[in-house]
């Protein structure tokens, strides 16, 4: 009787062992990676931006990436609130996303004004703008709002006239595939460059529209196709960019821009 305690004691201790140290190995892997980890979200997101306003292709090395990001993006961190550019931080190692989830740096989003469904808003973020000889190309703003089953994280590239469409995707999103996650359709995608998003009065107009659009209408210049099948992703996105690209998101920078004349 005494021998099979102590045959099960061994049999639970050795368990209890193993337990421990694969625990611990697993603690210190996921430790070690996590720098490897933030790194590839950050190239994942270079290589998005640089793929919609043009600069890019999706399969560029991680060289290419970094090189072309540093020599042809600059990067500010605006205030959403004033539309004024701010030094308080860095635009490299500031997380807009983080600070959307920290009461001291967020405010709730009204219900009835929520139209992105995304509760809270960062007061700043961060921009991005591609430049030649010191002159603005384009500007990429980056834009997110729920679709059907997840939160959709995008930019936005605009020409330097402020209105009109370089390029618009999403480099993260959980969408049904073949559904709602036809936003990463290159035809679909293609169908954004060239599209105004604002009025004269800078009321944004672009707007997506089920059933197609017809080219004959003098609304088809800023309007695009609904995705085939997927009227709650094409409505979460129309209202996303309502959102960012009116007064609750970047309308008073975008203002200040015009203001400016760039």
């Amino acid at each position: 009787m005494s021998s099979k305690k102590e045959s099960t004691g061994r049999t639970l201790f050795v368990a209890l062992a193993v337990s421990l140290v694969s625990s611990v190995f697993v603690a210190g892997a996921a430790v070690s990676l996590k720098p490897v980890q933030i790194e590839n979200r950050l190239l994942d997101k270079q290589r998005s931006i640089l793929a919609i306003a043009g600069l890019g292709e999706a399969k560029m090395s991680a060289r290419e990436v970094k090189d072309l990001f540093a020599n042809r993006i600059s990067a500010k961190v605006v205030d959403l609130e004033t539309g004024e550019y701010t030094d308080a931080y860095d635009p490299v190692t500031f997380d807009p996303l983080k600070s959307s989830r920290d009461p001291s740096l967020s405010d709730v989003v009204p219900g009835r004004e929520d139209i992105a469904l995304i509760k809270r808003r960062e007061r700043y973020t961060t921009v991005y703008m591609v430049e030649q000889d010191g002159k603005l190309e384009s500007l990429i703003l980056p834009v997110r709002g729920y679709g059907l089953w997840s939160t959709l994280h995008g930019f936005m590239a605009m020409k330097s006239d402020l209105n009109t469409v370089v390029g618009f995707g999403f480099y993260q999103h959980a969408e049904t595939p073949g559904l709602g996650g036809e936003v990463d359709n290159p035809n679909w995608k293609a169908l954004w460059p060239g599209k105004t998003l604002f009025d004269e009065t800078g009321k944004p107009v672009i707007s997506i529209v089920k059933g197609g659009v017809d080219p004959s209408s003098p609304e088809a210049g800023h309007q695009v196709d609904a995705l085939a099948g997927a009227t709650l992703t094409s409505n979460g996105v129309d209202r996303l960019l309502q959102f960012w690209l009116g007064e609750q998101g970047f309308g008073p920078y975008l203002a200040k821009l015009r203001t400016q004349g760039v």
